[in-house]
Order: C-alpha cells, then sequence, then structure tokens
C-alpha cells in the first residue's frame, strides 16, 4: 500500500487548563474544549494541513471506569500511558477511509492492539458554533510493546463548522513535520511503523527514518531503552523568526540548533517540541 498520512498526535496532560497555558505561551490556537463520551476531555491544536495535536486529560472519572471495564481501547492505553508518567506524547495516529479493513489486517498480521471503537462528539469552531464529528479507530502494537499506543482514524463525519481561525497560529506553524522516537532497536521499530503505515524506510547516521504521506518519523538509537518511545514534535512554520522573537517575548527558554528552535518539554506541554521554517 501506498504512504499513510499522519493524522495526529495525542499528548496526556495532568490538565486542559496547563496545556490552554502552555501552549498558548507557545503562540498556539486552542479550539474549544472537546468531550469524549467515554470520558476523556481535550483541547486540539489544528494545522492547515489537516493534521492536528490533542492535549487529552482526564474529564468523567465515572464514564472512564465504565469504558475500561468495557475494554475500550483507547482509554485502555491512555490508562496505561498515564501509569507510567503524567504526561508526554502517548500516541501516534494515522489517516485511513476503511478502519474495519484496517482491523482485519491488524489481526491477520498479529499486531492488533485491541478492539475498534467507534464513536461522536461534539466539535466547536472558535466561535462556538457546533456540529458533531464521527471517528472509526483501528489499533495496532508491535510486538514487545511500545511506551506509545498507535492507531488509525477514519473520519467518518466532519463537522460542517468554519475551523480556519482555530488553523492560524501566533507562531506561524502550519503542520506537524517530525515525529522524533527513540528505540534500542530502531530498526524493529521502524519495521513495526512500515507494517502499519506503508511509509518506505530508510538509514541515517544513529536513526532510522519512516517516510510517512506528509510527515516524517525519525527514531534515534538509545541501547538503553526499556520500550520504543515517542519523545518529540517538529512543526513546521512560515518564518522562524518571527517564531524565535515570539517565544523571546514570552521569555520561553529555547535554544537554537541545526536550523530549528528547540523548547524543552513542561507542564501542559509533555515532550520537546522543535520549530523550523519551511518553503
Amino acid at each position: 500500500m501506498s504512504a499513510r498520512a499522519l493524522d495526529h498526535l495525542v499528548l496526556p496532560v495532568a490538565g486542559l487548563g496547563a496545556a490552554r497555558s502552555r501552549l498558548g505561551q507557545l503562540g498556539f490556537t486552542l479550539a474549544p474544549d472537546g468531550v469524549h463520551p467515554f470520558g476523556t476531555v481535550n483541547a486540539c491544536v489544528y494545522f492547515a494541513d489537516g493534521t492536528f495535536i490533542e492535549p487529552l486529560a482526564t474529564g468523567d472519572a465515572a464514564a472512564i471506569e465504565a469504558a475500561t471495564a468495557a475494554g475500550n481501547s483507547f482509554v485502555l492505553s491512555d490508562r496505561r500511558f498515564r501509569a507510567r508518567r503524567a504526561e508526554g506524547l502517548s500516541a501516534l495516529v494515522l489517516a485511513t477511509d476503511d478502519a474495519e479493513a484496517d482491523h482485519a489486517r491488524f489481526a491477520m498480521l498479529d499486531v492488533s492492539g485491541g478492539p475498534m471503537l467507534e464513536f461522536s462528539r461534539p466539535s466547536l469552531d472558535r466561535d462556538g458554533k457546533a456540529d458533531t464529528a464521527t471517528f472509526r479507530l483501528a489499533f495496532a502494537s508491535p510486538d514487545g510493546g511500545a511506551d506509545a499506543f498507535f492507531f488509525v482514524c477514519e473520519r467518518r463525519k466532519v463537522p460542517a463548522i468554519d475551523r480556519s481561525a482555530l488553523e492560524r497560529h501566533a507562531n506561524g506553524a502550519t503542520t506537524i513535520a517530525e515525529v522524533r522516537a527513540e528505540a534500542a532497536d530502531p530498526h524493529r521499530f521502524a519495521a513495526f511503523l512500515a507494517t502499519l503505515s506503508g511509509g518506505a524506510t530508510s538509514d541515517g547516521d544513529g536513526f532510522v527514518e519512516v517516510a510517512l504521506a506528509n510527515a516524517t518519523v525519525r527514531i534515534l538509537r538509545k541501547p538503553d531503552a526499556r520500550a520504543p518511545r515517542l519523545t518529540a514534535i517538529v512543526y513546521g512554520v512560515r518564518d522562524l523568526a518571527v517564531t524565535a522573537a515570539l517565544l523571546q517575548a514570552g521569555a520561553i527558554a529555547c535554544r537554537r540548533r541545526e536550523g530549528r528552535l528547540h523548547v524543552p518539554a513542561a507542564e501542559g506541554q509533555g515532550v520537546e517540541f522543535m520549530f523550523e521554517e519551511m518553503p
């Protein structure tokens, strides 16, 4: 199959208030709170290319417990991640047109990560206009596990709202250009991601890359890593000087290296963010 596109990334946070504060300081525009029927809540950051990041917090504890008891793959995976750390980058999500077929393929390849999940939730634009979004998810898991989870997302009903205002960010970000990961055996983890995504792999100096349709996953070799882990996000921006000025004005700690701005992880952010200028 041809390479799949990155759909979004899930970032568990201790609370949406801290995420809104931190990501707002970094120049991102956040959507109104989204409420899942299984108890989690989010405050998404949407990009002009259709990708997004999903800061995710716990909301309705009773609904989460009920979903856990029912074997909800998303809630169970989120709970396992939070048992290890309060915040971070927990899931890499790929786009699909047929999650049901993917679920069958994952089962055939013995990489299924649990039962499929279909759900709907209200989605709001910046002015509060609401419509319903419906998703179907199919999960996959690498042999030996990982300190993250992976699934494909079929957007079965796209809400009829104007999201353009939410896709404009003061820091100039337009896309997720790259996801960083680390593993003791990068080739083994890359092989799983290639099976999941259909993306080609290539070797670099101390890393392996998997090419998605709209982004790259770079897996760094870390010999003492107990399990593969997602460690950083690289955002493409229009003008790096504008991004640098915004971070400086906000007294945000960062460093410039190899043409990128690196912002270390902080509360409400979870992992390292990098910004690079893209044409």
